[in-house]
């Protein structure tokens, strides 16, 4: 019993001595979750990301390989139009600068009498107008045109000429005179290659012309 006892522990003593000395085999990997991406080395990308493209991006001003011909178009009717013109041109020349200007419009013509001394001399003469058969007539009692006497307005002017010659047939002396008025006009300033038909990349706009002016 005492040598069966003995070599019981013996060998427990074997066993604490392995487990003691075993070397530490760590714990088993992990297992990756089947949704997470393999891991690569940069040396096996062939070819990094770039940056993200959008769908639509603003065109830039395409350069022009010869010297630049610089235009002035217009002038355009509203500035919707100025708008329109100036995305259609765009990705074709080498600039596009909008550009809003002042000027005098012909709006029509003033047939009329010139101002009387007075408001009594002015009633006068239309009375006597209306004598000598005249119905359309205006006598003006307020403003810089004060006392006279409007024969009408007109947007031709064969119209105006021959109501003016229709009150001198009366033997009144009637003015003609232009109306005007400040309107806005719209302008587009364009460098273009020498030869390059601005008309047909633009399209159809009435009344729209060019004229060379000086580059910046």
């Amino acid at each position: 019993m005492r040598l069966l006892l003995s070599l019981l522990i013996c060998i427990n003593l074997a066993l604490a001595a392995w487990g003691w000395w075993r070397p530490d085999a760590g714990e088993p990997p992990r297992p990756q979750p089947p949704e997470a991406p393999a891991l690569v080395l940069l040396s096996e990308v062939e070819e990094l990301p770039g940056p993200p493209r959008y769908a639509e991006q603003p065109d830039a001003a395409t350069p022009l390989a010869s010297t630049p011909v610089c235009l002035q178009l217009g002038p355009f009717q509203t500035p919707a139009d100025l708008r329109r013109a100036a995305g259609v041109l765009q990705p074709h020349v080498g600039r596009v600068q909008p550009r809003e200007a002042r000027a005098t419009q012909l709006r029509g013509y003033r047939v009329y009498l010139p101002a009387l001394p007075g408001r009594d001399e002015a009633l006068a003469a239309a009375r006597e107008l209306a004598a000598r058969g005249m119905r359309d007539y205006y006598v003006v009692t307020a403003g810089a045109e004060e006392n006279t006497v409007s024969l009408g307005m007109f947007r031709e002017l064969r119209n105006a000429e021959a109501r003016r010659e229709e009150v001198r047939a009366l033997g009144f002396e009637p003015r003609l005179d232009p109306r005007t008025e400040d309107v806005s006009q719209w302008f587009l300033d364009i460098a273009v290659a020498e030869g390059q038909d601005w008309r047909e990349i633009l399209g159809g706009y009435s009344g729209v012309e060019a004229s060379e002016i000086e580059c910046p």
